[in-house]
């Protein structure tokens, strides 16, 4: 069977789905239900339905008339699937945006006509291009033709700056009067972050560890009940994204991540417990140790 040919945005659609399926350490024979699929990833169902069906050529998954789509072998067995998608290049003109911007080659107003004679590219490419990158926070449309580039965590400095804030705001969540935990979430936390202890950290892709780590965060800062505490912890999580996508960023180690894993679990005890000025303390020395980890990944940062 041919495989089909994905657009990027399908490639992408078909890399979270695979993302999504090994979040969730599905077994072999669990079923995914398509519209499910298309709330959780942000998108329609047209993408889902071609990223489906190139995951049943491929092997990910077998497809039943009566059924639909379900799970040919267990998603532990992914990781070179993940890799493989992990490694599809994003659309071009998105990636070329992002370095010139990293590489501070864009001034932060910048017009569309400049933009379409600077790479070539039609303007509804452009449009859709920008669209994306408005969703994931780091630009914004002004009067007329022109967008402005929001500030990004785009150096170390920015980085130190972010974790000092989350330092300050992530304990205060966990102090709220408001804070509540959902004891479902809790464990759907726990299954997953122990996943990663017990050596998940080795063969998942870095995607997936920083998209195991957003949840954590913004899971615990909805808990709080605190919308400005809950849009920060999100904002700065998109703004990181950027970063830590690039394909060019320089391998890190592994084990930083196991012990990020040991960190959160260790503090969902705590909040099961109702120790929540332990949980609180914990999670800001787990912070204060990812800041100070930071300090020694310099280069990979541009300037």
């Amino acid at each position: 069977m041919t495989e089909t040919q994905l657009t990027p945005l399908q490639a992408r659609v078909a890399r979270e789905i695979v993302a999504l399926v090994r979040h969730d350490d599905l077994a072999c024979g669990e079923r995914l239900i398509e519209s499910a699929l298309a709330a959780r990833i942000g998108t329609s169902r047209s993408p889902v339905n071609v990223a489906l069906r190139h995951l049943g050529q491929i092997g990910v998954l077998r497809y039943d008339i009566n059924r639909g789509y379900s799970m040919a072998q267990h998603a532990r067995e992914l990781a070179s699937v993940a890799a493989r998608f992990s490694a599809t290049p994003s659309d071009p003109l998105y990636l070329k945006i992002a370095q010139d911007r990293l590489a501070r080659e864009l001034p932060d107003i910048v017009a569309e006509g400049d933009l379409i004679r600077r790479y070539a590219a039609p303007r509804s490419a452009l449009l859709r291009v920008l669209s994306v990158i408005q969703e994931e926070g780091w630009i914004e449309r002004q009067v007329g033709h022109s967008w402005r580039f929001m500030p990004m965590i785009d150096s170390l400095k920015a980085y130190e700056e972010s974790y000092l804030f989350r330092a300050a705001i992530e304990p205060t969540g966990i102090l709220s009067p408001s804070f509540r935990c959902d004891p479902h979430a809790l464990a759907q936390l726990r299954r997953r972050q122990q996943f990663i202890l017990d050596g998940g950290y080795l063969n998942m892709t870095p995607i997936e560890l920083f998209e195991a780590n957003c949840e954590f965060h913004e899971t615990l800062a909805g808990w709080s009940d605190n919308r400005f505490i809950a849009q920060s912890v999100r904002r700065i999580h998109r703004m990181r994204r950027l970063i830590e996508y690039r394909q060019d960023r320089p391998r890190e180690p592994r084990e930083p991540r196991g012990r990020d894993a040991r960190d959160h679990l260790t503090i969902l005890a705590a909040i099961e417990a109702q120790d929540l000025e332990g949980a609180a303390a914990l999670i800001k020395e787990h912070i204060e140790s990812a800041r100070h980890d930071t300090a020694h990944t310099r280069n990979a940062f541009p300037g």
